[in-house]
């Protein structure tokens, strides 16, 4: 059986781990919290990269830092994951979905200011599949009303838009180490701050509320209860699990990347035909090969060719249900304007085995199966 996903594992995680329990030193902030924080802002220029529990819970903070309140509203795509609209029904915010693209799957940037209220405060974009949404038209309409732009880069690490790193335009941007992410610590995030003024509040509200960041930095010689907060520190065991990755994350990616050229590759046949549809990469993009998708004609095509794959020994999987059309979705939020693509291509959407490790040989399998399908 070709699985879907297998966690990233490059044979150093566990020397590191040991090293953190040999350390006495298990908790949050460690050396590995802050040399993966390091890795991090080397690579995207951020001002600060915090660690945190999970993307949701850097997601949390940004929509605290941006002081999201009750009866405020943040437009955002349907097609993503709950914890992108969790944040602000948290704070008593309205999400306000708007439709995709039907190319990337990404939010439509020509939709979002028919969707600005005097209530919108801000506009969540979602890098789907670490394809960047057209970040400079959302950044126009951002300062044009004067809006927050809190970016979902959970699936966009070591993707760029310009040049420019994902989770970077944004006042805050949101990575995943989830399992299923390129790089993993089990669960676990990572919050991007773009402006250095807004460091201090970050820590302060990742430390429960205190000042303690200061305190081990020697600025202060005790530390107190400063505002609110919660506790969004990851232990150091798992950064030092995450750590082992990022030192071969040049390596990692490639091999994801040669994985995802040759699906594009060995199944272009069959879109040249019209009988799938690939995915699209836009022009100034460079994305990380997080996922490899294929669309189907419909949503009982799809269906049968998950059938047929686990029946030849491949797991493939569909991905989100639009949030404005679950039970929550209708609760807590809206969607304005017309949903042209958001379910018709979601009903459509079907990812095929991608992680770290998988062989070109069994991409070639795969591939084989999809064909035979449709012959």
């Amino acid at each position: 059986m070709i699985t879907f996903n297998v966690p990233p594992y490059t044979g150093r995680e566990m020397e590191y781990i040991r090293e953190c329990v040999e350390n006495q030193k298990i908790c949050g902030d460690g050396i590995y919290t802050k040399k993966c924080s390091q890795w991090i802002e080397d690579r995207t220029h951020a001002a600060k990269c915090l660690m945190t529990t999970s993307c949701t819970h850097a997601t949390e903070m940004a929509a605290l830092l941006s002081g999201i309140k009750e009866g405020d509203e943040a437009i955002m795509p349907s097609y993503t994951f709950v914890s992108t609209a969790d944040a602000f029904v948290l704070r008593g915010a309205t999400p306000v979905f708007v439709d995709i693209r039907p190319d990337t799957m990404n939010i439509d940037e020509n939709l979002i200011e028919a969707a600005i209220t005097d209530k919108t405060r801000a506009i969540v974009p979602v890098h789907y599949a670490g394809v960047a949404c057209e970040m400079d038209k959302i950044m126009e309409l951002a300062d044009k009303y004067h809006l927050a732009v809190i970016e979902d880069a959970a699936q966009g690490i070591m993707s760029s838009y310009k040049g420019k790193a994902l989770g970077t335009f944004g006042e805050y941007g949101c990575f995943s180490f989830h399992e299923t992410k390129n790089f993993s610590m089990g669960e676990g995030g990572a919050l991007l701050i773009r402006d250095a003024e807004n460091i201090e509040d970050a820590e302060i509200i990742r430390e429960k509320g205190t000042n303690r960041s200061k305190y081990y930095r020697g600025q202060i010689d005790k530390y107190t209860w400063i505002n609110f907060g919660s506790s969004y520190l990851p232990s150091d065991m798992n950064a030092a699990y995450l750590y082992a990755q990022l030192e071969l994350a040049e390596e990692i990616t490639a091999a994801r990347m040669a994985c995802w050229e040759r699906y594009y590759e060995n199944l272009s046949p069959l879109a040249e035909a019209g009988r799938i549809e690939l995915p699209v990469v836009p022009e100034g993009c460079v994305h990380n090969a997080h996922m490899f998708y294929i669309k189907t004609a419909d949503i009982e095509e799809r269906t049968a060719l998950i059938d047929y794959l686990k029946e030849h020994g491949v797991h493939s999987v569909f991905h989100y249900i639009p949030l404005h059309t679950s039970p929550a979705g209708l609760k807590f939020g809206r969607f304005n304007g017309e949903d042209r693509y958001t379910t018709r291509e979601s009903e459509r959407l079907l990812r095929l085995p991608m992680f770290y490790r998988l062989t070109l040989e069994q991409v070639d399998d795969i591939c084989g199966h999809v064909r035979h399908f449709y012959e």
